[in-house]
């Protein structure tokens, strides 16, 4: 599903997180951010938190009940467990994001991969999700505790009637993209490592393209604002902390 892209308007930021990378930021309120697989089945890992506040964080159970679904595409809303949204999805070319699948820790990554260490491979050394989170969350005086629900963008995972969850490979393919919209200041905390589910027996976790603009008006999430009355109603919960 598309819907109205920033694509022409003036890049502000712009970085390529390589394979196993990691990184964290503050995407202010009314601005875009655009993550482009550069390579082909990406998958991105990410944290949202309320920049200012961060015991308010993303919700996934409250986002998948209130807009009665179990993917996330354009159209939908990110909630915080305040009941305010974090990021809206704007624009989508991969048409389903996972919200089951989390992240693998260092045991795990060892376990699917084998050994992978610093001493034999220095920068190409096995990361895992856990770490990678941890290492950004610190720098905003973060911990394990405050590591919960994590989004897997650019990977599709579906769950039968008899509740198995099947990963499905390439589900990105080189050139999609997803846009996020920000109605209020949101802390971004996202690592680029291969999903949990994914079934390839090697590690190699593919680069994203991140670039952030400003949007012309909040016209943008009027898509998502109308696709639930469920949403309409966080917005009216988030433009209250921007009233004074």
């Amino acid at each position: 599903m598309h819907t109205q892209t920033t694509l022409n308007h003036p890049i502000l930021y712009e970085e390529v997180v390589p394979g196993g990378g990691h990184t964290s930021f503050i995407l202010k309120q009314g601005q875009v951010l655009r993550m482009t697989d550069i390579a082909g089945n990406a998958n991105v890992s990410m944290l949202l938190l309320n920049a200012h506040q961060h015991s308010e964080r993303l919700n996934l159970p409250d986002t998948l009940k209130a807009q009665h679904t179990a993917k996330l595409t354009a159209g939908h809303c990110l909630y915080s467990d305040m009941g305010r949204v974090l990021a809206a999805i704007v624009t989508d070319t991969c048409g389903w994001h996972d919200s089951f699948g989390g992240v693998l820790n260092a045991q795990e990554v060892q376990d699917k991969y084998g050994v992978g260490r610093y001493q034999a491979l220095r920068n190409q050394f096995y990361r895992n999700g856990t770490d990678n989170f941890l290492v950004e969350m610190g720098k905003w005086n973060l911990d394990l505790e405050d590591l919960l629900m994590v989004i897997n963008f650019f990977s599709k995972v579906t769950v039968d009637a008899q509740g198995y969850m099947h990963f499905h490979p390439n589900n990105a393919c080189i050139g999609d993209y997803v846009e996020l919209y920000a109605p209020m200041d949101t802390l971004v905390v996202l690592t680029t490592l291969q999903h949990p589910l994914d079934p390839d027996p090697v590690y190699q976790p593919r680069p994203i393209q991140l670039a952030i603009r400003t949007a012309e008006s909040d016209t943008i999430v009027a898509v998502c604002r109308q696709s639930r009355p469920e949403n309409a109603r966080a917005f009216q919960n988030t433009e209250r902390l921007y009233l004074s």
